[in-house]
């Protein structure tokens, strides 16, 4: 792992395409609560490679706007969204969550993985703010993120911190829930389970055999080998003190 080198870049480095904690199940369980139609106006706030965007498009049809803060996550989506022609459907751009640069009421929906999960909280607050505030009423807001089993657990964050090179504050299942509806929401629903981002059934679901064969081969080289297994052995935790969580948020019509 380069010096400084953040965890996500390091696992996409090796190959990984899925970079959520609870990979493709919990993203498909957010879509399948945003009732998307050819219609629907949505914001992918840290869209990334804009692997989601993607899907989405080609399953629905509808227009997204993707936004990040990364410029060479930006390059990479604008390579996937033309290789895939989607063109028309996808438009990409750098902004920042906690001040979006989109007017009240925007959007139908907004989606949002792996990414409050490393803002402070007065951050996190204002990103939801924001969120609240593009979503059009009626409009639903999907957050995929991870979520801490015990309400406090310092040693644990301390361990997270350390293997993925960047200060995070995951919260509980409540204190997530909570903090949606202090920001307005009248409504969550949500699911949460053990992490699938490294388990070896969760890398097959979301990258194939093939693709999970590439990012073994990449983790076994000497440089990236130590980073790996610390990444693996906290993400595989026996005692389940990380989870994912999936959250549709609703603001009232």
């Amino acid at each position: 792992m380069k010096k400084d080198e953040v965890g996500h870049n390091f696992l996409a480095r090796l190959g990984k395409t899925r970079l959520r904690p609870g990979g493709r199940r919990a993203t498909e369980w957010l879509i399948e609560h945003g009732k998307f139609t050819s219609e629907s106006k949505v914001l992918e706030v840290a869209c990334n490679m804009a692997t989601t965007a993607i899907g989405l498009a080609k399953q629905y049809g509808c227009h997204i706007t993707g936004i990040d803060l990364d410029e060479q996550a930006l390059i990479k989506a604008e390579a996937n969204i033309r290789r895939h022609n989607l063109q028309d459907k996808i438009n990409v751009s750098r902004a920042n969550a906690t001040k979006l640069p989109f007017a009240d009421n925007s959007f139908d929906v907004v989606i949002n993985e792996a990414m409050l999960t490393m803002l402070p909280l007065e951050a996190k607050r204002k990103a939801i703010g924001e969120y609240f505030r593009v979503l059009k009423p009626g409009g639903v807001l999907l957050t995929h993120d991870v979520m801490l089993t015990r309400d406090e657990d310092p040693e644990m964050l301390e361990r997270l911190r350390h293997a993925i090179n960047i200060s995070v504050t995951p919260l509980s299942q409540h204190n997530w829930l909570d903090l949606f509806r202090e920001c307005g929401f009248a409504r969550c629903e949500s699911i949460h389970d053990r992490m699938t981002l490294l388990s070896p059934k969760g890398m097959i679901y979301d990258e194939g055999v093939s693709g999970t064969l590439k990012i073994v081969r990449n983790a076994l080289k000497k440089q990236n080998f130590p980073t790996f297994k610390k990444m693996f052995k906290l993400f595989n935790d026996p005692q389940q003190r990380l989870n994912f969580i999936a959250v549709a948020s609703y603001k009232s019509e």
